[in-house]
């Protein structure tokens, strides 16, 4: 009897594959471009939220001000969180479109014909 087993052989080269993929230039720059937008956009809104917080709890007087009838400055700045929320998902949309899906799609699409040479993917 062989110790060698011709079925894992396929899976040590595609693993091997996703290693070449994981460490080329290509993979690097699309976590680079990932990384330098959602870290400065976490940031950005941690920073924004902390301030709505700390208003509500240190700047009573300015957050309790009415704006119009009994709408106040903190309810606008509540209603802001929002509404940044949807800007940022927004925003991510419309950068994963142009900047991370096709390289995404690309690398995919070389992992796809390679796996297809070793059978189909699970």
């Amino acid at each position: 009897m062989s110790t060698d087993t011709p079925a894992s052989a396929p899976a040590e080269s595609a693993a091997e594959r996703y290693l070449a993929v994981q460490r080329s230039d290509e993979f690097a720059g699309l976590r680079r471009a990932l990384r330098g937008f959602v870290f400065p956009m976490t940031v950005a809104f941690f920073l924004w939220y902390a301030l709505y917080v700390i208003l509500s709890a240190y700047a009573r007087g300015f957050m309790g001000t009415k704006l119009v009838g009994n709408i106040n400055v903190a309810l606008v700045f509540g209603l802001l969180q929002f509404v940044s929320t949807f800007v940022i998902a927004w925003l991510y949309s419309r950068f994963a479109d142009r900047k991370i899906d096709p390289v995404a799609d690309r690398i995919r699409a070389e992992m796809g014909e390679v796996t297809h040479e070793h059978g189909p993917r699970g």
